[in-house]
């Protein structure tokens, strides 16, 4: 391991969900030099300011996890807007890491980047392997950019990069936003409010057959620091739990964390989307790593933090 608790870490995007985690977690193992500009300390988006800041606080390794991020609906009516945000935000810090002799850089791409019909569960080499999503497909192709820059610049420069590809993430600090949330937090807010006012039932769209798969944030942000200190190549490396849950067994889930005792049906004329999507993290468990926290404790811990302790 190549990071001590002296190490200088430079994390963009610690306000987020996940350098939320991250920045509890470091602060838990005793790093001390723990870097987390706000958007308004440093814009991520100004190449000069980014050179400079990098240049003045000399950061050992960095996390760079900033990104402009919304659900279906965002990603259709910003998509200038996500694609040039993104793109400018991993241009700027990559070109400042490698100018400045930052020793490590960690940049996640997405499980959204790989192909829409990929064979599942989906392998790192799928990637650019076929047509993507078509729905978010200016964020991508932003993540898309920034994954390959990072490999040639390891290529070309030497530059130690390391570049996971998470499945779909949830927990506390998750985005509960109508416009831009994603399953699980829609999920549950839904929940919570038909139980408080006794709705008698919530439908779901489609069969609730699909199987997706979903990780804890905090598993993910501890799978980042273990890649970190642990993974020595800039091949992409998947970042998952390896667990299925179908649609309707995880909104039975959420439902009994929540306490909503009403009935659960399904809209079967509204689309499913892909039958299946998870991927094969087999690469990271062969080093040794593996997620702790099940699906029914993740669960209760975000609707603790976010309901009842909020209430």
């Amino acid at each position: 391991m190549f990071m001590d608790t002296n190490s200088t870490i430079l994390i963009t995007g610690a306000s987020g969900m996940i350098g939320s985690s991250l920045r509890r977690i470091l602060e838990s193992h005793r790093f001390k030099r723990i870097l987390t500009p706000t958007r308004t300390v440093l814009d991520l988006r100004d190449q000069k300011a980014v050179l400079d800041y990098i240049r003045t606080n000399r950061p050992n390794v960095i996390f760079h996890l900033a990104a402009r991020v919304g659900g279906i609906h965002a990603n259709n009516t910003y998509p200038a807007q996500f694609i040039f945000d993104n793109t400018a935000m991993h241009t700027n810090v990559i070109e400042a890491a490698y100018r400045c002799g930052v020793e490590k850089l960690l940049f996640p791409g997405s499980a959204c980047t790989y192909p829409k019909f990929a064979p599942q569960p989906v392998k790192e080499t799928e990637f650019l392997n076929g047509q993507i999503e078509p729905t978010n497909l200016a964020y991508a192709c932003a993540k898309i950019n920034g994954l390959i820059m990072a490999q040639s610049y390891a290529r070309e420069y030497g530059m130690k990069v390391v570049l996971p590809m998470p499945t779909n993430t949830y927990g506390v600090g998750d985005n509960f936003d109508p416009q831009a949330s994603h399953v699980i937090p829609a999920l549950m807010k839904r929940f919570h409010e038909a139980k408080n006012k006794n709705v008698p039932e919530v439908t779901l769209w489609g069969t609730g057959c699909p199987l997706r798969e979903f990780i804890y944030v905090d598993d993910v942000a501890e799978a980042m620091l273990f890649l970190m200190e642990r993974y020595d190549s800039h091949e992409l490396i998947n970042l998952g739990s390896m667990q299925e849950v179908s649609i309707r067994t995880l909104a039975e889930k959420v439902a009994q964390v929540v306490g909503y005792q009403g009935k659960i049906s399904t809209d079967e004329t509204k689309p499913d989307g892909a039958p299946r999507k998870v991927l094969d993290s087999s690469k990271l468990s062969a080093l040794g790593w593996k997620p702790k926290v099940s699906i029914q404790e993740g669960l209760e811990r975000m609707y603790r933090h976010h309901f009842k302790e909020a209430a």
